[in-house]
């Protein structure tokens, strides 16, 4: 698993948009990041923070705020990494938020979660649309900006890890989200993953409702067809991958063929392969250093991490369509590697 997997085409020129403010520095209340909040499955109902009298807005009231706060931080840093696709990012998001609201005044906000929601957002709007002016923004299709992998244990995560699972989406829509606009990524994160209504979103985006619905449909199509779901267990995910690996270690391209979806699509980077035979061949090149391949799970989904020396050089997230793969996400470049903790495939 190196630098050789799948090569795609060369990638091309971005494009521009106007840059959001800087993201403030990190800090914020005690707790624990990865933390699981208390809020619903989409976050719309009153915390015990709603209204006036409740004590956040005034001077004694600092720590019930910052506790408050941490009860939403879990799903805040949802929000974010699904905007933004990096966790490291996604945290500078939530502490942002947190700035923004030690300096509002809480007293008057009616709805915490909404108002914290809305707010990380918009945050994330600005970061992206910054992001392009640096020219780090996705490119379009067939180049894709892939997103950092959430990793856990394929057995046994720990509580930590199991957090960061549930707080994950799989690598495949993170990747499709890469390629929307700033805008549509925004109204199909907040409105089709949290229930955010979209008066609120075109709030955020300083766009019409209908506007915004439309850019939301607009997504919606293109997440839909990008994006399938895996519709096999872990342990039917396990026996296809550990299928992969035996034929890329072998040389075996008929075997490849056979576990490969006809119209398999392989993303790297630098861009896309299509079609099993194309893929097939991409694999065997690939198999000299598949035996250091190790089964992990990515984002939620049985995948393999490629570790040479103790150090990440490629993770693999398949996507298992009815008992094939339909889907194979690569990460291989070393930024979105680095932090990766891996301790878990030791020994």
């Amino acid at each position: 698993m190196s630098g050789d997997e799948f090569p795609g085409p060369e990638e091309k020129a971005e494009g521009k948009s106007d840059a959001g403010p800087e993201v403030g520095p990190e800090v914020g209340p005690e707790g624990k990041r990865n933390g699981r909040g208390n809020s619903g499955a989409n976050g719309r109902e009153d915390d015990g923070s709603s209204g006036r009298g409740n004590g956040l807005g005034s001077a004694g009231g600092s720590e019930i705020l910052a506790l408050r706060f941490e009860s939403h931080r879990a799903r805040l840093r949802a929000v974010a990494h699904r905007m933004l696709g990096s966790l490291a990012e996604a945290d500078d998001a939530v502490q942002e938020a947190w700035l923004r609201l030690s300096r509002a005044d809480a007293g008057a906000v009616a709805n915490l979660g909404g108002w914290l929601t809305t707010t990380v957002g918009r945050i994330c709007l600005d970061m992206l649309r910054s992001r392009r002016t640096r020219r780090e923004e996705p490119l379009d299709e067939p180049d894709v900006r892939l997103p950092e992998p959430v990793l856990a244990p394929v057995t046994g995560a720990d509580p930590e890890q199991e957090a960061l699972l549930a707080d994950s989406v799989g690598l495949a829509l993170l990747v499709v989200l890469e390629t929307l606009s700033p805008a549509e990524r925004l109204a199909f994160v907040l409105h089709d993953l949290f229930a955010v209504p979209f008066d609120e979103v075109a709030t955020v985006l300083g766009r019409s409702p209908a506007a915004t619905r439309q850019l939301a449909s607009r997504a919606r199509r293109r997440v839909q067809g990008g994006a399938p779901a895996s519709d096999a267990g872990p342990d039917r995910q396990r026996e296809v991958v550990d299928a992969f690996l035996a034929a890329a270690r072998d040389g075996d391209f008929d075997g490849l063929v056979a576990v490969l979806d006809p119209d398999v699509v392989a993303r790297t980077g630098a861009g896309v392969t299509t079609g099993a035979a194309a893929v097939a061949s991409g694999a065997i090149a690939f198999g000299r250093l598949a035996a250091v391949g190790r089964p992990a799970l990515v984002n939620g989904v049985v995948g393999v991490v490629g570790l040479m020396e103790g150090r990440v050089v490629s993770v693999l997230s398949f996507t298992v369509v009815h008992g094939r793969i339909a889907v194979i996400d690569i990460v291989r470049e070393p930024g979105r590697l680095a932090g990766l903790d891996v301790t878990f495939l030791e020994g």
